[in-house]
């Protein structure tokens, strides 16, 4: 994983933790809410990871079951083994599997930032994730009406919080901290939509960020 998609997912977090009054915060406090969701992040793999193993047993079982009650296996001696059947439906499986491949990636990634994070506390991460909280600090009244100009019909107050602060997150990188191709920056706000907002989440912000880019002449 790359550091800065670490950050940028440990931002997303602290931005969910702080309140409106943006100006109370001071950098320690920053790094304390980083530290904080590092914890929280290792936390929920460890929940996610849990619930995986269950999933993965219930599969066993279920398979077993459907093996034990196949009709091939009805009609053998009690007394043998069971003998393999054939798998029940191909997309019944992939389904299932598929979920649990689901949890695990997202474990993981959970675990590579907290294991990015805790290695230095000077690193990278912590670093970039903090100069994304001291730009919102800075910036957060213009950053407000920018997201309120481009989602027309949409009240700023009702729009999902997940979707305020992933936007937030790639305007501070286009606008203000201009460090990152931004191809690169689009490509990671969209990657947390999917993870953490709703399904129609990645248009509306794609749209947001697609107009920000021309208007503000960005390369």
């Amino acid at each position: 994983m790359q550091a800065r998609r670490a950050a940028r997912e440990l931002a997303f977090i602290l931005f969910s933790q702080i309140d409106k009054d943006i100006d109370k915060y001071t950098k320690a406090d920053f790094s304390n809410i980083v530290l904080k969701s590092v914890r929280t992040l290792k936390s929920n793999a460890t929940d996610e990871l849990q619930i995986a193993l269950s999933s993965l047993m219930e599969f066993k079982a279920e398979i077993e079951d459907y093996e034990a009650n196949h009709e091939t296996n009805l009609n053998r001696p009690l007394e043998v083994s069971n003998v393999p059947v054939p798998v029940i439906l191909s997309s019944d499986l992939s389904e299932k599997i598929g979920e649990m491949i689901d949890v695990a990636e997202k474990s993981l990634l959970a675990l590579e930032i907290a294991e990015f994070t805790t290695l230095d506390s000077q690193s990278e991460v912590q670093n970039f994730a903090i100069e994304i909280a001291e730009q919102y600090k800075e910036h957060s009244a213009e950053l407000d009406e920018i997201m309120q100009k481009y989602a027309k019909n949409w009240d700023l107050q009702r729009l999902v919080t997940m979707d305020k602060n992933i936007l937030r997150i790639a305007l501070i990188e286009l606008l203000y901290i201009k460090q990152t191709p931004l191809k690169v920056v689009i490509d990671e706000a969209l990657e947390l939509a999917k993870k953490y907002s709703t399904d129609e989440s990645t248009t509306f912000i794609n749209g947001i960020l697609a107009k920000v880019v021309v208007d503000y002449a960005i390369q």
